[in-house]
């Protein structure tokens, strides 16, 4: 797939808020602070789409952008944000769930994880409830570059180990660097055979 035109098509904090034009969404979610944003805009070939800050938490609303007018990629806040406050991590888990909940378009969820790093447990605890619900996700181990690659292949195979033991198997999974571009041919080629 090659992506040809970008458009923003609004934020929302309900399903019922989201755009009125029915596409079919893939969506990204992932810790605060996984290179999300970072992801997005290396996906799309656009560095000013979605909002990238070093500040961890700063995505609070369901983003919608229209990609070559025909699918939407979704941008969810991010989860175990843990400098926020009970009421403000409430307030997200409950935009995050009344999307994951009750979006029909949903084609398939892209769960980002550190590839660096062991799961924490925010990333467990969610893996766990993807695990025990219908719907359907795929894994992205982000910040390949930051370590080299026998090292980054050996932590990979670790995490789809965890993974595999958590939700009791291994989801389809991309490894992705944003500053260089790994992962990025391949992710849009799977979204590509799922729009197919």
């Amino acid at each position: 797939m090659k992506i040809s035109s970008t458009k923003f098509a609004g934020s929302s904090s309900k399903v019922t808020e989201k755009p009125s034009l029915r596409l079919a969404e893939f969506a990204f979610i992932g810790r605060s602070n996984v290179g999300k944003s970072s992801l997005i805009n290396a996906l799309c070939g656009n560095s000013r789409l979605a909002m990238t800050s070093s500040r961890p938490g700063k995505t609070r609303l369901v983003n919608h952008f229209l990609i070559n007018e025909g699918w939407y990629l979704v941008d969810l806040p991010g989860y175990g944000y843990a400098k926020a406050s009970r009421s403000e991590r409430a307030a997200i888990e409950s935009v995050i769930r009344d999307y994951l909940n009750h979006s029909g378009e949903l084609r398939e969820l892209f769960v980002l994880i550190d590839s660096r790093h062991d799961l924490v447990s925010s990333d467990a605890d969610f893996l766990r409830e993807m695990g025990e619900s219908d719907i359907p996700f795929s894994i992205i181990f982000t910040k390949a570059d930051k370590s080299g690659p026998v090292a980054c292949a050996k932590q990979v195979e670790k995490l789809k180990g965890q993974i595999a033991g958590i939700v009791g198997h291994t989801p389809s999974c991309f490894v992705s660097s944003s500053l260089k571009g790994t992962g990025r041919q391949e992710i849009l080629d799977h979204i590509d055979n799922l729009l197919q």
